[in-house]
């Protein structure tokens, strides 16, 4: 039987809980809602993508400034359902939506989805799943951003020079998840909190 979908949680006001595993119905289904509502961010993204990394041309590897966008699922669903899985669940779903509705990219988006979610889900697992703030939020997009670097680098990427071109790949592809999928997903899930639209879940009974 699912848990109730809202429980009262002592420290629910310190960002520090003990980490719930059991997963509720909402909890399903609003890390799948996440996951399709950043599907379709991936489409539009990917139709943009090349216009927008044209004018970086002069250093290729400043591109991967781009690459956050596609790491927020996971740190998103993360610092929101805080569950061991949500970013993975999350992550891997928004690829495969993105592939359905037409991704340039083929099948292989998937297999990225997985290990950016599985990438943000080593942060949320280093702090035990007991904090939620910004260190966290920071700690999974550098996570998540180093998991899509190495894959990059590693099936693109691999004859290009190490310090030429993979090393500052990397270090951007990181700067741009911490930004995007860790500095904006945790401003976007307490955002959502304020609105009233958490009240099932202990983002949203935070004192922010």
């Amino acid at each position: 039987m699912a848990e109730p979908a809202v429980r009262p949680s002592s420290a629910a006001n310190t960002g520090q809980q003990r980490p719930a595993v059991r997963w509720r119905t909402v909890d399903i289904v609003v890390t799948a809602v996440l996951g399709v509502a950043f599907g379709v961010v991936f489409w539009a993204w990917n139709l943009v993508f090349g216009v927008l990394a044209e004018p970086l041309d002069f250093f290729p590897p400043l591109s991967a400034v781009l690459n956050g966008v596609y790491l927020m699922p996971g740190v998103v669903a993360g610092l929101l359902v805080r569950k061991p899985g949500a970013a993975t669940f999350a992550s891997t779903l928004a690829a495969a939506v993105s592939l359905l509705m037409g991704s340039p990219y083929g099948g292989i988006i998937v297999v990225y989805g997985l290990v950016q979610g599985l990438g943000g889900e080593l942060g949320f697992l280093l702090t035990r799943y007991r904090g939620f703030g910004w260190g966290t939020a920071v700690l999974a997009g550098v996570t998540a951003g180093l998991s899509t670097a190495i894959l990059d680098n590693s099936l693109y990427y691999s004859e290009l020079g190490f310090l030429t071109y993979q090393v500052p790949y990397t270090v951007f592809t990181v700067l741009s998840s911490v930004v995007l999928a860790g500095v904006v997903g945790l401003l976007l899930v307490r955002a959502l909190a304020r609105t009233g639209a958490l009240g099932a879940f202990a983002a949203g009974r935070e004192r922010v």
